[in-house]
């Protein structure tokens, strides 16, 4: 049954960080794209607003992409030492997956405070296209809780010896 739930989780989990971020990262290249276009081939006609998409849709990716870097074990980390003491390997990947655990927390728990405070204050709106800020800061939560999940995955296939151990 935990088994099963896992990989559901993963597999709604992967479509929603592939997807996401192939569309941020072409509707970036398209605005950023257009608005060279625009200023190279028109002198008074340019997209004012295209930095704006293209940092927001960075920032979206960032933080979906550090989700992803967790499913496939690309997540920052000190690797040396489990090279040169090979017994250290299972307990500092279990350090390395409490610390992952601990900041999932604390991103949540921020992150959700953020959200809500920049929900009640009206006039936190972005420059150009005066979106509400706060549609960005729930990124961070649902972030949180997409690391959290696909930690707890990784961590069940490293204490069975699966993919990755």
């Amino acid at each position: 049954m935990i088994k099963t739930t896992f990989k559901t989780i993963d597999k709604v989990f992967a479509q929603f960080e592939d997807w996401t971020l192939f569309t941020t990262v072409c509707i970036a290249l398209a605005v950023a794209m257009a608005n060279v276009i625009l200023r190279k081939t028109t002198s008074d006609f340019n997209l004012f607003w295209s930095d704006e998409i293209v940092r927001k849709t960075i920032y979206f990716s960032t933080y979906i992409g550090s989700v992803s870097a967790i499913r496939n074990r690309s997540l920052v980390r000190i690797d040396a030492l489990p090279q040169l003491i090979p017994a250290l390997k299972k307990p500092l990947a279990l350090i390395s997956h409490l610390a992952v655990l601990v900041f999932s927390c604390g991103m949540v728990y921020l992150g959700l405070k953020m959200t809500v405070s920049a929900f009640h204050d009206e006039y936190l709106l972005t420059t150009s296209l005066r979106i509400p800020e706060w549609y960005f800061y729930a990124v961070l939560p649902l972030m949180g809780v997409m690391m959290f999940f696909r930690t707890l995955i990784v961590m069940v296939e490293d204490w069975k010896g699966g993919a990755g151990a």
